[in-house]
């Protein structure tokens, strides 16, 4: 995706056909966090070889901002899931 508002195909499909946002949000960040992980392991595998561990470093963050905010939409979704429980408990 590049950096302005436009979707990916993909992700605009998923909005035309009303999926919500915070689950698409997730499904997205599940493609990125396997994609950086094959980037991590060919960086550790590249390293083996030149002895440097800067570059694998570096991917090792990004993967671990990447499964906090994916962590982050699952306590997203329990939280709605338990406000909508407590409203239809509560005849809210």
């Amino acid at each position: 995706m590049s950096n302005d508002t436009t979707l990916d195909p993909y992700l605009m499909k998923q909005v035309e056909m009303g999926m919500d946002g915070a689950d698409i949000l997730h499904g997205h960040l599940k493609t990125l966090m396997y994609e950086a992980e094959q980037q991590l392991d060919l960086c550790v595998e590249a390293e083996e070889y030149s002895e440097e561990a800067m570059d694998s470093m570096a991917r090792t963050e990004a993967l671990d901002a990447l499964s906090e905010v994916y962590a982050l939409t699952y306590a997203i979704a329990f939280a709605k899931e338990d406000i909508k429980n407590r409203k239809e408990i509560l005849g809210e």
